[in-house]
């Protein structure tokens, strides 16, 4: 029997490749809104990220998180999303 393939997602804070169900989702909207997505299943462009914080600082130090939704993002939109992700860490 064959093994299942894992799909593999980049973090764009760390740059480490790792399963997708082990990152956590962030997508713009049609409506150029920036949220997390836990589901990931949510209609939008997505980026993925580890669920630690130090890689979301890594991200917005580089504009990672920018680069990959090609949309500026403010922020207070940064630290909603520290907040939305340190409520998910736990």
């Amino acid at each position: 029997m064959a093994n299942k393939k894992i799909p593999l997602r980049q973090c764009v804070g760390c740059g480490e490749m790792k399963a997708k169900k082990d990152l956590i989702r962030v997508i713009r909207t049609p409506e150029d809104e920036v949220i997390l997505d836990t589901t990931g299943r949510k209609n939008g462009r997505g980026a993925y990220i580890c669920a630690d914080l130090q890689c979301l600082t890594k991200a917005r130090k580089s504009k990672g998180l920018e680069r990959s939704l090609k949309v500026a993002i403010p922020d207070e939109m940064y630290d909603s999303l520290e907040k939305e992700m340190s409520a998910f860490a736990e």
